[in-house]
C-alpha cells in the first residue's frame, strides 16, 4: 500500500521560510516523479513543483520560481519543498503526490497525472 505523509507545515510571517517534507512508502520511490500541489480555501488545487524520478530535473509554477526549491532523497524515500519569501496568498494545504508512470520522461503539472496523494499539511502565511 502506497503511503505519502507530509510534514513541516505551520504558521509563518510574510517573507518567512518553511521546509515541507514528504515521506513515501509502499512503492519503489526512485522509479516515479513526484510533485507538490496546493489548495487554498475556495480555490482549485494548483501545481507548485515537480521533480523527476532521478532528481535531475525539476519544474516550477511561475509563481514560485526563484523562491521554492524541490528536492528528493531516493535513499531515504523523502521529498522536500523549501519555501522562502512566502506570501499571504500562498496560505493553503500543501500536498505531495507521486506520478502514475514509472520513469516518466517529462514532468507533469496536471493533477490527474498523479495517482497517490498525501493527506496534506497546512501552511499559513500571516501578514
Amino acid at each position: 500500500q502506497v503511503q505519502l505523509v507530509e510534514s513541516g507545515g505551520g504558521l509563518v510571517q510574510v517573507g518567512g521560510t518553511l521546509r515541507l517534507a514528504c515521506a513515501a512508502s509502499g512503492r519503489p520511490f526512485s522509479n516515479y516523479a513526484m510533485g507538490w500541489f496546493r489548495q487554498a480555501p475556495g480555490k482549485e488545487r494548483e501545481f507548485v513543483a515537480a521533480i523527476s524520478w532521478s532528481g535531475a530535473s525539476t519544474y516550477y509554477a511561475d509563481s514560485v520560481k526563484g523562491r521554492f526549491t524541490i528536492s528528493r532523497d531516493n535513499v531515504n524515500n523523502t521529498m522536500n519543498l523549501q519555501m522562502s519569501s512566502l506570501k499571504p496568498e500562498e496560505t493553503a494545504v500543501y500536498y505531495c503526490a507521486t506520478e502514475k508512470r514509472r520513469w516518466g520522461r517529462r514532468l507533469n503539472t496536471r493533477d490527474d497525472e498523479y495517482d497517490y496523494w498525501g493527506q496534506g499539511t497546512q501552511v499559513s502565511v500571516s501578514s
